[in-house]
């Protein structure tokens, strides 16, 4: 039987644009079911883990610039290009992550959360806009005014609470969050290799 992992993600976390695209390869090598599950990783922050931005206020310069160097080493192995910091941040993702499950309904979900990813970390561009949104919407090949549509309905913002609700009675505290067949968690790019060696052990 097939490993499912349960990919719960924001496109405001640089770490989750790193594991976005290393999960991938990992599910296909597998032969895992990945479950894409969009959230709001600030709701998170907001309930269970706001030393992020006590962090943020007072950042520790060295930790800080290995974190760049760290994240800069990730981005040159998947061949991603990565700004840190982008120019707004954090970003305020709630409408690009409602987006996301427009785009899931349309099975259009990994193009769309490529152009969401590629759009605040590679290019630099405010994912909180409308017309950078529009973008987005174009290049996943989906309808503009049914997108703008729907993320402004009140089933959509309650699915992106549920989602987040969900990973935070589970036990997690940011994004990324992966959960290997139901209860088996693993936070963070880094800890892929953690996770395939996981599977193997269930397989």
């Amino acid at each position: 039987m097939a490993a499912t992992i349960e990919f719960f993600f924001d496109c405001s976390s640089p770490w989750t644009y790193l594991a976005f695209h290393g999960i991938q390869p990992l599910a296909a090598e597998t032969g895992a079911e990945i479950v894409w599950k969009p959230i709001l990783v600030g709701g998170i922050f907001n309930t269970v883990n706001d030393s992020v931005y006590r962090s943020r206020e007072k950042p520790n310069p060295r930790k800080l610039a290995y974190a760049a160097k760290d994240m800069a080493d990730w981005a040159r192995l998947y061949g991603l290009r990565i700004k840190m910091r982008p120019t707004v941040f954090p970003v305020n993702s709630v409408k690009c992550m409602r987006g996301a499950f427009v785009a899931l309904e349309q099975g259009k979900l990994v193009p769309y959360a490529y152009a969401a990813f590629d759009a605040y970390w590679g290019d630099d561009k405010d994912i909180s806009q409308d017309d950078v949104m529009a973008a987005i919407v174009d290049k996943a090949g989906l309808d503009r005014a049914e997108f703008f549509a729907k993320i402004a309905d009140q089933s959509y913002k309650d699915r992106l609470k549920a989602n987040t609700d969900d990973v935070i009675a589970r036990g997690g505290f940011g994004s990324p969050t992966m959960f290997l067949n139901g209860d088996d968690m693993y936070f963070g790019n880094d800890r892929l290799p953690l996770l395939r060696e996981a599977i193997r052990r269930a397989a």
